[in-house]
C-alpha cells in the first residue's frame, strides 16, 4: 500500500482518487436522490489490501456473524484503535467536506450542527460515552445479504457515511446490490438500488435527510441493506464517522 510518513513519524495513506471528487455535485446528488455514487476512491491495490485485512484478527475489536442476530447472512468486523493508516486517512479526509453538507442539512431541519474537525466530533462522542471506532469491513458469500437497518451506535450520530466497494461486480460476484429504502411521511416507501464499481463509494444518510415540502423541509428516514449475493464474494469497507458506545 502506498503511504507517506509525516514529521511525527505517522504513516498516511495516499488517496489520489479524492482529487476527482466534485463535492458540490455530490451534495446536489444527495439532495436530489438521497444517495450519491463517487468516482473511484481507492485503487485496485488498496481494495485488495483491505480485503486481506479481514483475516488479520489483531486489527479488529469485534466480529459479527449476521445470522446469529437475524441481521442477514454474512459477517462484518469493526476495526480497533489504532485504525490502519488507510482507514484513518479516509475517515479524517472525508469528514470535513461531509461536515459542510451535514451542517447545511442541520440548518434546514433546525437541528444542532457538527464540528468542522473529526477530533472535535469524537470529543463530543466521548462526552456521551461513545468511545469505540465504527469503521468496518463486511464480507458476503453466495446467499449473503443484509437486512435493512441504520448505523446509529449511540446518542450522537453524524448524518452521513461512506460505503466503498472492494470487488468488481459481475466479475467477483453477482447480485449483492446496495439497497436503500426511503420512508416519506404519508407516502409509500421509495426504493433506491445502486451498484458501485471497484473502488467507488456510495454516500448516504445514516438516519434521515431534509426533503423540501409545502411547509419547508421535513425529515425523511432512510434505511440501507444488501440484496442477496448469487455467486462469488462481495467485500465492502464502511466508513462511519461517529463512535459507538
Amino acid at each position: 500500500m502506498t503511504a507517506s510518513v509525516d514529521a511525527r513519524g505517522v504513516a498516511h495513506a495516499e488517496l489520489p482518487g479524492l482529487a476527482g471528487f466534485d463535492w458540490p455535485a455530490l451534495g446536489a446528488e444527495l439532495d436530489a436522490n438521497g444517495v450519491a455514487v463517487t468516482p473511484p476512491l481507492l485503487s485496485p491495490e488498496q481494495c485488495a489490501d483491505v480485503i486481506e485485512m479481514f483475516d488479520v484478527d489483531e486489527l479488529f475489536r469485534s466480529t459479527i456473524v449476521m445470522a446469529r442476530h437475524a441481521f442477514g447472512e454474512g459477517s462484518y468486523r469493526y476495526f480497533a484503535n489504532p485504525l490502519p493508516p488507510l482507514v484513518l486517512e479516509l475517515r479524517e479526509r472525508l469528514y470535513p467536506p461531509l461536515a459542510r453538507i451535514a451542517n447545511l442539512w442541520a440548518s434546514r431541519l433546525g437541528e444542532p450542527g457538527y464540528p468542522e474537525r473529526l477530533d472535535e466530533l469524537h470529543a463530543r462522542c466521548a462526552e456521551l460515552g461513545q468511545h469505540r471506532p465504527t469503521p468496518l469491513v463486511l464480507r458476503y458469500g453466495p446467499g449473503g445479504y443484509n437486512c435493512l437497518h441504520q448505523d446509529l451506535y449511540g446518542e450522537l450520530a453524524f448524518p452521513l457515511q461512506f460505503l466503498i466497494m472492494l470487488n468488481t461486480p459481475d466479475q467477483d460476484f453477482t447480485g449483492g446490490e446496495s439497497v436503500f429504502v426511503e420512508q416519506r411521511p404519508r407516502q409509500q416507501s421509495r426504493p433506491i438500488v445502486v451498484r458501485p464499481g471497484l473502488g467507488q463509494a456510495v454516500i448516504f444518510p445514516v438516519r434521515h435527510r431534509p426533503v423540501p415540502g409545502a411547509r419547508g423541509y421535513r425529515r425523511v428516514a432512510l434505511r440501507h441493506g444488501v440484496s442477496a449475493v448469487h455467486s462469488g464474494h462481495r467485500n465492502v469497507l464502511g466508513i462511519i464517522f461517529h463512535n459507538a458506545r
